[in-house]
């Protein structure tokens, strides 16, 4: 897919909008104001998030390393430099400074190939005319293509993924700050805000080959651009979440299927709770974000009760799915504007035991998608859609898609009422305010 799609999509929407700037301003009080939730701080590495800002506001709130002594403020150029300055001083509140572009896989993907690692010698093992379809690859050698490519796997995996601690805030410096290639690992810790950067999506180098999955087998991969993993209180902001130069779009195929070298952008799973994301861009990806990675009974007794998480005036734009799905969390999705082009599957995964809230949205379809498809049923689970717009006109999501798709019917009526939430604007403006203020470069 290609961003410029949504980029034609906003600019017809803002033409369209323009006669609301003044409501917007008024509403908002000052244009610059309109997509600044944290506390004041001349320093916006030492921001906050606001009082009543989403579910990570709840209880202690979120500081990230606000802080942090001067021996714990690292401005970082490399990923060297980077993963020393989240490994310093372990959970005392610390703030990172990103400045420039890190890339975490620099050298390519030659960089993590076992020796004697060939994807043309384990293409030849593992065609399915040679193969089949009915023996996983789970039992072969160490010295077999795929034992070859578990190594080569096992030192990406070392090299790209990036523990964050808890009281940490990562913030890029100016306008063009990012990550590329990397995995930031949030994962069983506490207050963390990670804003102002455009994270690329990592590639798995070495995907693997499943021959049982599904009728065909299918290549799986590994890494989120980041995953929150039993963690709590976490705040993303004004990031840019994007496949960068390597969109699913130009992968080739191998054995008749997609070479899938991505996994999710985002992901929020095991137990974790109290996330709020806003003012990001999410774009050109498949899977994008994931809310409780399973339906087992084991995995519902740690998410019960969890995976609480807002998101407030994101831009989703060139996405397939999930954005996001859910399972188990009371979500909150109001003031965030969807851009649905062609390949789209569907925005809203209504999920086992999923407490889905989805107001004041704005959805921009191109021509042929039903807004029918903007839910799609995976479980049984009530949700609350109200006061959504698509393509300007007030549309009652659950009746259209009940109405099309009458096989999947779901019932209306989340359960629980959010309170945690900053403004709420007109969805008839959504576009226009988060044309101007989402992403990477736009702190104010």
């Amino acid at each position: 897919m290609s961003t410029s799609g949504w980029h034609g999509h906003a600019t017809v929407r803002a033409a369209s909008l323009a006669g609301c700037t003044a409501l917007v301003l008024a509403l908002t009080g000052t244009g610059a104001q309109a997509h600044s939730p944290s506390h004041h701080h001349r320093d916006a590495a030492r921001q906050t998030l606001g009082a009543g800002d989403g579910w990570a506001s709840h209880g202690t709130g979120t500081t990230g390393g606000a802080d942090a002594d001067r021996e714990h403020v690292h401005t970082v150029r490399t990923w060297a430099e980077f993963k020393a300055a989240l490994a310093d001083g372990g959970d005392a509140p610390k703030i990172i400074k990103v400045k420039g572009t890190i890339d975490a896989v620099s050298e390519g993907c030659e960089a993590f190939a076992a020796p004697g690692y060939d994807f043309d010698a384990y293409l030849e093992a593992y065609a399915p005319e040679t193969w089949g379809l009915e023996q996983d690859l789970s039992a072969e050698p160490d010295d077999s293509p795929e034992g070859l490519r578990r190594a080569s796997a096992a030192a990406q995996d070392t090299a790209i993924k990036a523990s964050v601690p808890s009281n940490t805030t990562i913030i890029g410096v100016g306008r063009n700050a990012g990550i590329k290639g990397a995995s930031l690992q949030i994962k069983g810790v506490d207050n963390v805000i990670v804003r102002n950067l455009a994270l690329e999506s990592p590639i798995d180098c070495f995907p693997q080959w499943d021959p049982t999955d599904g009728s065909q087998g299918n290549w799986n991969s590994e890494y989120d651009t980041a995953v929150v993993h039993g963690s709590t209180h976490v705040w993303l902001d004004h990031n840019t979440f994007t496949d960068g130069e390597h969109p699913d779009s130009e992968a080739p195929t191998y054995f008749g299927m997609l070479y899938q070298q991505h996994d999710g952008e985002l992901d929020i799973v095991k137990g974790a709770n109290y996330v709020t994301a806003s003012w990001n861009v999410f774009t050109e990806h498949d899977k994008t974000i994931l809310i409780g990675n399973s339906d087992s009974e084991s995995t519902a007794v740690g998410d019960r009760g969890k995976l609480k998480a807002t998101f407030h005036h994101n831009l989703f734009s060139g996405l397939v799915e999930r954005a996001p799905r859910v399972r188990f969390g009371q979500v909150d999705v109001y003031n965030n504007h969807f851009v649905a082009e062609d390949g789209y599957s569907y925005s809203f995964g209504i999920g086992k035991e999923s407490q889905l809230v989805a107001e004041h949205n704005a959805f921009t379809l191109a021509k042929g998608i039903s807004p029918a498809k903007i839910l799609k049923k995976w479980s049984e689970a009530p949700l609350t859609a109200a006061h959504n717009v698509v393509n300007g006109k007030r549309t009652d999501l659950i009746a259209v898609h009940n109405a099309e798709i009458p096989a999947e019917t779901l019932q209306s009526g989340a359960g629980w009422t959010p309170t945690l939430r900053t403004a709420v604007h007109p969805a008839r403006v959504v576009p226009f305010l988060v044309e101007h203020g989402a992403g990477a470069g736009r702190i104010r």
